[in-house]
């Protein structure tokens, strides 16, 4: 009974261990190779973890393990100071003393406890289990299959450790799947807000993209907009809501709102940036903005801007050498305060406009003047239309590592043949 009682108790502190080992993060690989390392260690055998992806897909080989690589990592952490994660193990070390009998009868009932079982085990065979990742009645998200070549079969405490192991593994990679699934909903969300602007004059050629803030990003408050306007015009709009989130992404949308329904009054862009300032102000709960407005008039071959508490906008010659554009900056929207002035600068056929939020350019410690120098000092190939000068942009600047979000509106005047 003695010996029974030791086994039970091994068998408990390795259930523990699997809680605190097993699922340590949101990712479906790491999780894969916490759950093989952690079955290697203590069913001193060979583990593989296959999971399915969507319907269909063929099986993935998510990760693997070997009895004595496991062993020499939890050495090496015990070695580092770290709690030797296999000292609970309930190899056939640990249930070696328990009646041959009832071992028997455990591997005999495998059948029924296991999915799959192979193999006599004995001192010269092999045994081999395969249980379903998966969770009491869910669809399995794959196997996980354990083979151990020479001694004892597997015992019943071990195979109860290798379904409960198999357990909490499935149910970490089921959060995983939905956090991946929300994230890319989320983002599908962002770029639908912000990737389909209003349709400009057809005299206006346009380019825009949006990066998130990291792979554990969701949704954001930057956003870019065109509003066409009479006579030919076209106003470009690029902002950016304080913070991250959802509540950002909501205030980014009520501000892409409200704007669209003040510049359709055909107001210039400092008027617009006032009326919409005041309108924000009333509402408590609205984020603060900075917002960048562009007038563009083909016809006249000119540029209205407006800033409020933006980052200047950046225009690529012909040739591919870069200028700021020197702008008198308001506060931003949300304040109240108002006091935007409007600037109005020569806008060639050859040249492109590039409106950009502050992750393009802005680096943790840096100084935005220098930031915004890094920007000016790009030199992109002759005659780059807004398209390549949105890709070069982001790649040169390395947009796709930022530390938030990134949104960019390029535009050029398009040349008409002459008739």
């Amino acid at each position: 009974m003695a010996e029974r009682d030791e086994a039970l108790l091994a068998r408990t502190r390795a259930l523990e261990e699997a809680i605190g080992e097993i699922g340590t993060t949101l990712d479906e690989t790491s999780t894969c190779r916490e759950l093989a390392g952690f079955l290697a260690r203590h069913l001193r055998g060979s583990v593989t973890v296959d999971v399915v992806g969507e319907p269909g897909a063929p099986v993935r080989r998510a990760a693997s393990a070997e009895a004595a690589s496991a062993e020499a990592a939890s050495t090496g952490a015990a070695a580092a100071g770290s709690t030797p994660t296999g000292s609970g193990s309930v190899g056939s070390g640990s249930v070696g003393s328990a009646p041959t009998e009832e071992r028997t009868a455990g591997a005999a009932g495998a059948a029924d406890a296991v999915s799959a079982g192979f193999g006599g085990g004995g001192a010269s065979g092999a045994a081999g289990l395969a249980v379903p990742l998966a969770v009491h009645d869910e669809d399995p998200l794959g196997t996980v299959i354990v083979t151990r070549d020479g001694g004892p079969g597997f015992s019943v405490d071990e195979i109860a450790v290798l379904r409960h192991a198999a357990r909490l593994a499935a149910r970490h990679l089921g959060h995983a799947r939905l956090l991946v699934a929300t994230e890319d909903t989320a983002l599908h969300l962002q770029r639908a807000l912000v990737a389909e602007p209003g349709r400009p004059h057809p005299n206006l050629e346009i380019a825009g993209g949006y990066l998130p803030a990291g792979p554990r990003a969701l949704v954001g408050g930057d956003w870019f907009e065109t509003v066409r306007l009479h006579f030919g015009r076209s106003l470009l709009v690029v902002g950016d809501v304080m913070g991250h989130g959802l509540d950002a992404a909501v205030d980014m949308n009520a501000y892409r709102t409200a704007l669209r329904e003040v510049a359709a009054t055909d107001l210039p862009p400092h008027r617009v940036l006032r009326h919409l300032d005041s309108v924000v102000a009333e509402d408590d709960a609205r984020r603060p903005a900075t917002c960048l407005l562009v007038r563009v008039d083909p016809a006249r071959g000119a540029a209205t801007f407006a800033s409020a508490g933006h980052l200047p906008p950046v225009v690529f010659a012909a040739d591919g050498s870069a200028e700021l554009v020197g702008l008198p900056v308001g506060p931003p929207l949300g304040t109240g305060v108002g006091g935007y002035e409007p600037t109005t600068r020569p806008l060639a056929p050859g040249e492109t406009l590039l409106l950009f939020t502050d992750g393009l350019v802005e680096r943790r410690g840096e100084d935005i003047d220098v930031s915004l120098a890094r920007l000016a000092a790009l030199r992109l190939p002759a005659d780059s239309g807004p398209e390549q000068v949105v890709e070069e942009v982001l790649r040169r600047l390395d947009a796709h590592h930022a530390e938030d979000d990134v949104a960019v509106l390029a535009a050029r005047i398009r040349v008409r043949p002459a008739p």
